[in-house]
């Protein structure tokens, strides 16, 4: 399995969800949001059209980090991540 997961190395929640990722041998793409400018413009645009960052959204949050899985589905949900 292959997750490409959005964050940042700044970030906690980022770091901890990388660490379990790789406890669980999984191919991971990291796109590190910190490193790029272009990258977090990209984000940004992708965030603000899904329904699941609506309540980040009204409390001015990032949505970090995001998971997009193999079949192109995106979650904040590092527990089903893991499930998978």
């Amino acid at each position: 399995m292959k997750i490409t997961v959005v964050g940042s190395h700044l970030c906690p929640d980022t770091l901890y969800a990388l660490c379990e990722l790789r406890k669980k041998n999984v191919e991971i793409d990291f796109k590190n949001l910190s490193a790029s400018l272009d990258g977090l413009k990209e984000y940004l645009s992708l965030r603000e059209g899904l329904e699941i960052y609506k309540d980040i959204r009204a409390n001015h949050g990032i949505g970090i980090p995001c998971f997009v899985l193999e079949d192109g589905r995106k979650t904040l949900d590092l527990d089903e991540v893991l499930a998978k």
